[in-house]
């Protein structure tokens, strides 16, 4: 080797050996500066990690578990040597979707197919409901029309009870004994109290008539308010009988010369029983008073008819001794009673024809609102005494059943009997009675309960109330009348007053084959809610049905 060539590697061996204290400070300087980049790098991983959204495992992946203690050691020994932090996981679990994030839904949603399936639905939504309108709109254009109810007043929406003997009424034997009777008629769907009469007027006396008064035998007028009251708590209206002449033999006005005075002081006298608080006025003998004072007549209208403060309609109702149903029909037009109250029905005889003549010419003639049914009038007698107790379950569905108002006298809904007497004392279950009156308890229940049905269901049901009359059969002793009202249950009511069975064939187009037994006088022959065949009905002697079917369009 030459000279040259030795200095030469001096030099560099001289060089390597400056050049070694320098590598170690770099070494140094650059091992710092890793450090702090990995940390720098690590408090930004940590940011990004707060960024992510929670999925229950961080920055670690669903598919690896957590690192064992192995790993950890290895992790921190990079940490000491400057490097990053590498985790490595085994044993992968399942993954789980969570769904699309809000930019992945809006990315999605802009695709052409799913704009089409979006207005493919609007579309499928749309016709769906112009199908459901259209379906709606024929249904109401093809269904039948419902008609108008008709106009009535609270007289038409039950029987009215006439107490004319309040001492017969109740053990107290006075108007106070009536009040506490008010719930007991209450139960029974009474729509009006017709009481009295109640004034003071001595036989055949117009003189000493006191029509403001009420007779010390029957009470005050302390106990006539508190029975207003109780009434009228219970929806009772109270009509007041206001005959003059009720106990005279000559007649209810008395003498032709007396009637135009008579009437002069009954136009006073209503003006202050109507201020005591009653709801209508009863009179006897109207057609005589109308045609002999017939501008006094107009006067007694008017003050009842023209309404109370309340807006609450008042009731005149008029009493005839006329049995014609052309007479009666005549009446109440030429007088202007609300109600006539006549012996149309009790002069039938329990003839078929005529019971069903009769009821045909007043429904023909005169608004059903106008027509009132009774077995004659309060003084002839009870139910059970002009029928026969046998029959009085069935006068009572023919009452409750015809179209119009049904009159009822006190105890003809459980088949009173008269004693002797026009005015027999009635008869309660809270009183003691003697053996024979023991004896026929269970029958007065039986027939209080069958009036209380039917006057329950004449309440609510609209052909009673005030549905159309189609006279269906009739005999010289049978009758069957269908009762109905626009879309309504329909109701046939039969009847056989012969001593032997009878067949009745109702053939008319609204009636179907069979129908439902409602109630029946005989519940043993027809029980109720049996069927049975309408065209060839079956009745046995003296029985009474009520049947009932739905109304077919």
């Amino acid at each position: 080797m030459s000279a040259e060539e030795e200095a030469t590697m001096e030099l560099k061996g001289a060089d390597n050996k400056d050049a070694e204290p320098r590598d170690a400070a770099d070494s140094a300087a650059v091992a710092l500066d890793d450090a702090t980049e990995t940390e720098a790098d690590q408090d930004l991983d940590q940011e990004e990690q707060e960024k992510q959204p929670i999925t229950g495992g961080g920055d670690r992946s669903d598919d690896a578990p957590s690192a064992g203690p192995e790993s950890a050691a290895n992790a921190v020994e990079s940490e000491k040597n400057g490097a990053v932090k590498l985790k490595i996981q085994d044993d992968a679990e399942e993954v789980k979707f969570t769904g699309l994030n809000k930019e992945e839904l809006l990315r999605v949603a802009g695709t052409p197919g799913w704009v089409r399936i979006r207005w493919a639905l609007l579309v499928v939504f749309w016709l769906g409901w112009l199908g459901i309108l259209a379906g709606a709109v024929l249904i109401i254009v093809h269904a039948p029309r419902c008609r108008d109810l008709p106009p009535t007043s609270w007289w038409n929406d039950g029987p009215l009870y006439q107490v004319g003997n309040v001492q017969a009424f109740s053990e107290s034997r006075n108007l106070k004994g009536v009040e506490q009777k008010v719930n007991s008629l209450s139960k029974l769907k009474v729509k009006g109290l017709v009481l009295g009469p109640i004034h003071v007027a001595p036989s055949d006396d117009p003189m000493n008539l006191r029509f403001e008064e009420i007779s010390p035998d029957v009470g005050n007028l302390e106990q006539f308010k508190g029975l207003i009251q109780a009434a009228h708590k219970k929806g009772i209206f109270v009509v007041l009988d206001l005959t003059p002449n009720y106990g005279g033999t000559m007649g209810p006005w008395f003498a032709n010369i007396s009637v135009t005075n008579v009437a002069e002081r009954l136009k006073s006298a209503l003006v202050f029983w109507l201020n005591e608080g009653v709801d209508g006025v009863q009179l006897s003998g109207v057609e005589r008073v109308a045609s002999m004072v017939p501008s006094l007549w107009a006067d007694i209208r008017a003050i009842v008819q023209n309404g109370a403060a309340d807006q609450t309609k008042r009731v005149l109702i008029g009493i005839t001794e006329s049995s014609s149903a052309e007479d009666v029909s005549s009446l109440l037009s030429s007088t202007g009673v609300d109600l006539l109250i006549s012996r149309v029905l009790s002069s039938a005889s329990e003839d078929g024809m005529k019971y069903a003549q009769s009821v045909q010419t007043l429904y023909s003639s005169q608004s059903q609102n106008k027509l009132a049914w009774s077995m004659g009038r309060p003084a002839e007698g009870h139910l059970a005494s002009l029928v026969g107790p046998v029959m009085v379950k069935l006068y009572q569905l023919m009452l409750l059943t015809l179209p119009g108002t049904p009159f009822i006298n006190y105890g003809d809904e459980i088949g009173l009997v008269d004693e002797g007497t026009k005015f027999p004392k009635m008869l309660w279950d809270s009183e003691e009675v003697n053996g024979t009156q023991q004896e026929g308890r269970a029958e007065r229940l039986s027939t209080r309960t069958f009036f209380q049905t039917l006057s329950e269901l004449r309440g609510k049901e609209r052909p009673l109330l005030y549905g159309d009359f189609v006279l269906l059969s009739n005999s010289s002793s049978s009758m069957a009348y269908l009762r109905l009202w626009d879309q309504s249950v329909r109701y046939i009511a039969a009847f056989n007053w012969a001593e032997e069975a009878t067949v009745l064939e109702l053939n008319h187009a609204a009636v179907p084959q069979q129908g439902t037994v409602v109630v029946s006088t005989n519940t043993t022959a027809l029980p109720a809610d049996t069927s049975v065949e309408l065209t060839k009905l079956q009745l046995g002697s003296g029985q009474a049905v009520l049947v009932q079917f739905p109304y077919i369009a």
